[in-house]
């Protein structure tokens, strides 16, 4: 599957600093690896429908920075990110829709494509639909099942296609020591939440309430595919995560990244089945999850269908950069609730920072440069760069610093090339 078109980045004099991330796990700051080191980097993609609303944009221009941060430090990064092109909540919204799931995938996939080129985010150097991965899928589920660490659990009655002797394919956790200790839940907390986000708790023949599925056997009207000695079926949601990141990326994820509310099932579940497959400890080295954004009072999310969609904002009239900078004017961590006022004071930031950097000189730049350099490398503090912006624009119009030849292009290139903000 391709991705979309990269940006434009330019080059800045010196290097950036080793980045210094949130690990959800650790619960405290933790430093990513030096400059000598590849950088591999995993974000959980859309399920492609409804995009892309604020929240998706929120993380996925979050980790841009971490990206464009990285490559700053002279680190070569390979980046990769799912989407989850068949499952259940799409098959649901085709079916009320009558639309084709395929169409609806292909639909809205184009539009996050399309979404993200608006916003300046750099794409993945693969970008991979769980579709496509299927046979990634089959071959680790046979292999789990060969070693134990899997089992088969009946199917319901018309279920399994001409085969339903077979069964469902289901983790056994138990095969994992390490099992849920990154999420920082207790048992019952667990299964509560496990079951919030489509997890199947009290299903009949599961050893444990919280052995996720690795393969759906055929359901009648649902899309298929051939699963080997697995039967025809589909991938289960977490498994698919975790086979795309150990092709591309090997033996060590550096950050496993995604919204907050990945960390448990999703995160949780996908990396104990990397220990499993892979027999290491810890495949991901750093566990960072972005913040919730609201709208009306709620989360935005497609079942509330409280959506605020960059399309809409642009088709709209608001300038793109000005819907990137009121995302970055809230830490990636933070929760918020969107209104207005944000795409309206970021229109104004966004005014201020091209009047600044019009002219021919200014004051100096380098200090700009270093303070967003030091901001992204605490944890990608956003709202510090901006501020450190901020300042540099107030004292620009205000001509009250001397005046350096060159300067404002130097802040333009030190937004565009750390922020993405191109003005």
């Amino acid at each position: 599957m391709h991705s979309w078109s990269a940006p434009d980045i330019p080059s800045l004099p010196g290097q950036g600093l080793t980045v210094h991330l949130h690990d959800t796990a650790a619960g405290a700051l933790t430093p990513t690896r030096g400059a000598e080191e590849p950088a591999t980097l995993y974000v959980c993609g859309i399920t492609p429908y409804d995009a892309t609303h604020l929240g998706h944009a929120n993380t996925y221009v979050g980790f841009d920075l971490l990206l464009r941060a990285w490559r700053d430090a002279g680190r070569r990064v390979t980046y990769v990110q799912n989407v989850t092109d068949v499952d259940d909540p799409l098959l649901e919204r085709a079916d009320e829709t009558d639309v084709h799931w395929r169409e609806l995938a292909q639909s809205q996939t184009d539009l996050f494509r399309s979404d993200m080129e608006t916003l300046r985010v750099v794409p993945p150097d693969h970008y991979v639909g769980v579709v496509e991965a299927m046979d990634l899928v089959v071959a680790a589920v046979e292999r789990m099942l060969a070693d134990g660490t899997a089992y088969r659990v009946p199917v319901p009655e018309g279920a399994g296609g001409d085969d339903p002797e077979l069964g469902d394919v289901y983790a056994d956790l138990s095969a994992d020591p390490l099992f849920g200790t990154g999420a920082g839940l207790d048992p019952d907390e667990m299964v509560k939440v496990f079951a919030e986000n489509g997890g199947d708790p009290d299903r009949p023949g599961k050893r444990h309430a919280l052995d996720p599925l690795l393969w759906r056997r055929t359901r009648h009207g649902e899309p298929d595919w051939d699963g080997r000695s697995l039967g025809r079926g589909r991938a289960g949601w977490h498994i698919e995560c975790s086979c795309i990141a150990g092709k591309f990326l090997g033996q060590l994820i550096e950050v496993q990244g995604g919204g907050r509310d990945l960390v448990f099932p999703h995160h949780e579940m996908s990396e104990s089945h990397l220990r499993v497959l892979r027999n290491v400890p810890a495949p991901v080295m750093v566990h960072s999850h972005g913040g919730m954004v609201a709208y009306d009072g709620e989360k935005m999310s497609k079942s509330l269908g409280n959506l605020v969609l960059v399309s809409r904002l642009v088709d709209g009239g608001a300038d793109p950069m000005a819907v990137r900078l009121a995302l970055l004017g809230h830490h990636y961590r933070s929760d918020w609730e969107y209104t207005d006022a944000d795409l309206g004071a970021a229109a104004e930031r966004l005014a201020t920072w091209r009047r600044a950097t019009s002219a021919t000189a200014g004051p100096a730049a380098e200090p700009v440069l270093e303070q967003v350099r030091e901001a992204l490398a605490r944890d990608l503090d956003a709202p510090a760069a901006l501020a450190a912006v901020d300042a540099w624009a107030a004292r620009a119009l205000a001509h009250d610093a001397e005046q350096v030849d060159g300067a404002p292009e130097l802040v333009r290139r030190t937004v565009d090339a750390l922020l993405g903000v191109a003005l």
